[in-house]
């Protein structure tokens, strides 16, 4: 909206011209979705304590948590709506690649949001059941990947990068869209389960979402692309918007979700931001990169898959609790040292995955 403001504008002052800029829209996307989360941030709180819509904790996890008892959860809405508007306002709505990733991010917010309202407000344990959620997670990420499919014009669009190599691909043909679909449903539900502790899965996902976004302008412009060795997609710099947006808003809801929280985002927020990343990695390409940036999510991920088949196998447990950040809790790890080690081995990870760009 405000690219073609800014392009009516020009008309009348040149200045006005730097609007059409992906770097000066997607600093503008991220302070507006920043400024969105502060500014409504305490009434939502407020309103969710009001309507006693609280956490429940599991009795038999960490003793710990036994005080997060009644916190106000369902935050990730604001995450959610600050995205989205803020996506809307700056970037150029004639691009697909917005529209599939808003797609997805409402999509899968809005199946997370009725496993909440169950959960929470409807005291239903189960809130919806794996079968359920699995079907709604498959009509929303099919449907985005067939898009993507039908739609894409060139050999890169679905190709299958391998990191450190320079002229390395695999073509996928039709295999991309159950491959696509797994990507964007397993980020899903990686960052799902990682979402445990304060301020433990927001601030990872801001980070990948910065180096997402990095990447996205990179893939969007010819030179840098030709440059790098990667593929240039057309359309694909005004991912850095949504992502941009991503940073923004995690940072503002992480002012009232850090250690100690007062509020969580609940599955509306991490199955809705897990799904942008995996979307945003799919239509750049970088899907082995996602992996490594994301790499805390995949261990605990990894940590409950194990901890499932151990159990079924042998009737032994490998972790004293998953996912594996409950069992540095049970350890004895003070839940702030946990979250903070997290964090730094993000940094190292999303840098680590950066330099992929390069080192081939």
């Amino acid at each position: 909206m405000m690219l073609l403001i800014g392009e009516w504008l020009a008309e009348i002052n040149s200045g006005f011209g730097v609007v059409q800029y992906i770097t000066v829209r997607a600093i503008f996307a991220a302070l507006t979705a920043l400024l969105i989360c502060l500014m409504f941030g305490p009434a939502l709180i407020k309103w969710l304590t009001a309507a006693k819509i609280g956490q429940s904790v599991r009795s038999d996890g960490p003793q710990t948590h036994l005080i997060k008892a009644g916190t106000p959860t369902m935050g990730g809405a604001m995450i959610i709506l600050a995205v989205v508007l803020s996506t809307l306002i700056w970037s150029d709505l004639a691009v697909k690649q917005v529209w599939i990733v808003l797609f997805v991010s409402l999509g899968f917010g809005a199946i997370g949001w009725v496993d909440d309202y169950r959960k929470v407000v409807l005291s239903n344990s189960v809130g919806l059941t794996a079968r359920e959620k699995l079907l709604w997670q498959t009509l929303v990420a099919g449907a985005a990947v067939v898009v993507l499919y039908v739609t894409a014009t060139e050999r890169a669009e679905l190709e299958l990068l391998i990191p450190f190599f320079k002229d390395l691909s695999l073509y996928l043909g039709w295999m991309f869209i159950p491959f696509a679909f797994l990507v964007i449903v397993g980020s899903s539900n990686a960052v799902n389960l990682t979402d445990g502790l304060d301020g433990l899965a927001i601030l990872p996902s801001v980070m990948v979402a910065a180096g997402l976004g990095l990447i996205a302008y990179l893939a969007g412009h010819a030179i840098f692309a030709g440059y790098l060795g990667i593929p240039n997609i057309k359309g694909s710099g005004e991912l850095t918007i949504f992502c941009s947006a991503l940073v923004g808003a995690g940072l503002g809801f992480l002012w009232f979700n850090t250690y100690p929280a007062q509020v969580f985002m609940g599955d509306v927020g991490a199955l809705s931001i897990g799904a942008s990343l995996g979307a945003v990695a799919i239509m750049v390409r970088q899907e082995f990169v996602l992996f490594i940036m994301g790499g805390i999510f995949v261990l605990e991920a990894v940590s409950v898959i194990l901890q499932v088949a151990s159990f079924k196998m042998t009737g032994k447990r490998i972790f004293r609790m998953a996912p594996i950040h409950h069992h540095f809790e049970l350890k004895g790890w003070p839940e702030p040292r946990i979250i903070v080690r997290f964090w730094i081995i993000t940094v190292i990870l999303v840098l680590v995955g950066l330099s992929t760009l390069k080192i081939r």
